[in-house]
């Protein structure tokens, strides 16, 4: 019994160092840092303000006033959603796909 869950833990150990990618540990306790890939800093800065004005027009519930202020205010919604995917932990649900079968 004891040798199979010895085996299980060495597996889980290697699963686990081979999916966890997403979050790298800090040097705060309890911190983690994610990151995503974006070409070069107008990428990054679009995708800022992209964020900013999505959270305004929530505030607001104003999406067609909002436009009519500014034309470089419309947001790009595909960047938005883009960022988002790269977030998704894929790694890490194959790797609970992983587990659920050792369990």
């Amino acid at each position: 019994m004891e040798t199979n869950e010895t085996q299980t833990l060495e597996k889980l150990k290697k699963l686990s160092a081979q999916y966890f990618t997403s979050l790298q540990p800090t040097n705060e306790a309890n911190s983690y840092t994610a990151q995503f890939k974006v070409v070069n800093y107008l990428e990054l800065g679009c995708l800022i303000t992209d964020l900013l004005k999505l959270c305004i027009l929530a505030l607001d519930n104003d999406m067609h006033n909002f436009s009519k202020k500014d034309k470089s205010a419309t947001i790009n919604v595909s960047l938005i959603l883009e960022t988002i995917l790269h977030l998704f932990p894929m790694d890490e649900m194959e790797f609970l796909g992983y587990v659920g079968e050792i369990m």
